[in-house]
């Protein structure tokens, strides 16, 4: 009986598809074993911190966390000196109390004297609009210099948006705020956390797209913001 033999050509195209194959399992396993690295690199190059000098005001922005960790940082930065008044940026709940209630009391009970805080109760339904409600509020008071205190997570999209809804003639810093339901060292191990940087980048992606149009400005209608705010609401 005749044996089979593989031509040179057949025999070569084996040899490579089995490099082929060594390769890209190593590299899988590679990637499996680093991955958390690579997480922990992702969620920290998401989160942004400016140097911050004195400014004529801090902004503190709405829906502020379970733990109250944005007005905990606006009152260290207040402490600090880097602004002598505080702005507690609310959403209106109701026609005589909303979200800024909330955070001048949190800023109040971390030592903000009462009459440092501005309470700025507005409709905005996403980080734009609260923007652009600041931005007008902003103008108003001749502010040149402004930090808007925010989650870690939720840094970089606001400063986006400001940076870009804001007069050019007043400077935008942006403080990071620990945020007790992000960690950005650890944050795979929690479905919460996962949730909040996964529709952070989703909401990155549709300001980005929404800031180019031609409008220049997102829509009102049917918009996906993904405010800055933590689950389950969505803002």
């Amino acid at each position: 009986m005749k044996r089979f033999r593989p031509r040179p050509s057949e025999a070569g195209g084996i040899v490579i598809k089995l490099i082929v194959s060594l390769f890209l399992t190593t590299f899988f396993l590679g990637l499996y074993f680093v991955r958390h690295p690579i997480f922990r690199f992702a969620a920290e190059s998401w989160v942004v911190e400016d140097p911050l000098e004195r400014a004529d005001v801090l902004i503190v922005l709405s829906d502020d966390n379970f733990y109250a960790d944005r007005a905990t940082r606006a009152a260290e930065l207040f402490r600090e000196g880097k602004a002598p008044l505080v702005v507690a940026s609310g959403r209106r709940l109701r026609p005589g109390a909303g979200i800024a209630e909330l955070i001048e009391h949190d800023l109040v009970e971390r030592g903000v004297p009462r009459d440092k805080i501005l309470r700025f109760a507005q409709d905005g339904d996403s980080t734009y609009q609260e923007a652009e409600a600041l931005a007008n509020l902003a103008k108003t008071k001749k502010w040149r210099k402004a930090i808007v205190v925010t989650s870690n997570y939720h840094t970089r999209r606001a400063r986006y948006i400001f940076r870009r809804v804001f007069p050019q003639d007043i400077e935008i810093r942006v403080a990071s705020a620990r945020d007790g339901d992000f960690d950005p060292e650890n944050w795979w191990e929690k479905r919460k956390s996962t949730k909040v940087f996964m529709r952070e980048i989703a909401g990155m992606m549709v300001t980005v797209w929404e800031l180019r149009s031609p409008s220049g400005s997102p829509t009102t209608q049917g918009i996906v913001d993904l405010r800055g705010i933590n689950p389950p609401s969505l803002g």
